[in-house]
């Protein structure tokens, strides 16, 4: 008897998204393969305090959950490739991708949880001082900033995590945001304010960042302007020896481009089968966590939709 031929599946990207999808379909006895890209565990590795995830009632770091989970899947006996994808072919089956030192990779489906990275402010100096007084990362680089003063911009979740967690270690930190209100949840800005009174956290409302200011080749300040009216000339100088951003995140779907459906840079998912709502305009390739969701920026969020993504996978190997 002619034996059936083992179909592929691949899943890009080792966040929440990609483990889970991982997960299902290890126990769906389908034996994926995970290429793990440039940042093993995303994002959330860099996450100091979780407070939200179901069952977790002890303190939970963004590192710790990603670790659980990695040994999750092992467990499972998941096959984990330490690469970065640089190109890809949809257009044939099986579809092709090729990694950093040139390796090919086929599969018959594959799963994209390749996540998103930190959003920039677009102003001079901003790249050029990264890693050298400007970070997106409290968690990797506070310990640089004790008793010094520091800035975070943004208003939203991270921002407020970063503004919190730096006031432990900083002298003072300063929160620029360009809104009047907070998008953070409740809970993130009692603590907030409880640091505010203590004078801990120092508040700029209506604000943006219009300068990065330098001195010696190090980061001296920041120029904020009022934003409240268009053409406010108000302008505050505030001195400060590092400045983390936080100011939301863009999909890591560059490398799809021209190669599947997409809209303002999200993978487009749903609209193209009744039967697999992760499924992109290409069959047999599925999408999942933040290169698809532009509002819930969840970790749960990402977790649920590798599920679907997976179980969609499933059925889809099945049927060929």
């Amino acid at each position: 008897m002619k034996m059936k031929k083992k179909k592929k599946v691949l899943i890009l990207g080792s966040g929440p998204s990609g483990y889970t999808s991982a997960l299902y379909l290890a126990r769906a006895n389908l034996n994926p393969i995970l290429i793990t890209g440039n940042l093993v565990g995303g994002q959330l590795t860099q996450t100091n305090n979780i407070e939200n995830w179901p069952g977790s009632y002890k303190k939970l770091t963004g590192f710790t959950l990603m670790k659980n989970m990695k040994k999750q899947i092992l467990k499972f006996k998941v096959k984990i490739i330490m690469d970065h994808i640089k190109s890809v072919n949809f257009k044939k089956k099986p579809f092709e991708l090729i990694g950093e030192n040139k390796k090919k990779y086929f599969a018959n489906s594959i799963i994209l949880s390749t996540g998103s990275s930190p959003r920039f402010l677009n102003i001079a100096l901003e790249k050029e001082y990264l890693g050298k007084g400007i970070s997106t990362c409290a968690i990797c680089d506070g310990f640089f900033y004790k008793n010094k003063e520091v800035a975070v911009i943004g208003g939203g979740n991270t921002a407020v995590e970063e503004a919190l967690y730096l006031s432990k270690i900083a002298k003072s930190v300063h929160l620029v945001h360009r809104r009047k209100y907070f998008t953070a949840e409740n809970i993130l800005l009692k603590k907030l304010l409880n640091k505010v009174k203590k004078k801990k956290i120092f508040l700029y409302k209506n604000y943006i960042v219009k300068k990065i200011l330098k001195n010696n080749n190090l980061i001296s300040g920041i120029l904020i302007q009022k934003y409240i009216k268009k053409n406010s000339k108000k302008k505050l100088k505030i001195l400060i020896n590092g400045i983390f951003i936080a100011i939301g995140n863009i999909p890591n779907t560059s490398l799809f481009k021209n190669q599947i459906d997409m809209k303002n840079n999200y993978i487009i998912t749903k609209k193209y089968s009744k039967k697999y709502i992760s499924q992109t305009n290409i069959k047999g390739i599925f999408a999942a966590g933040d290169v698809i969701n532009n509002t819930y920026k969840q970790a749960i969020i990402a977790s649920a939709s590798g599920c679907i993504a997976a179980l969609d996978a499933e059925k889809y190997l099945n049927s060929i």
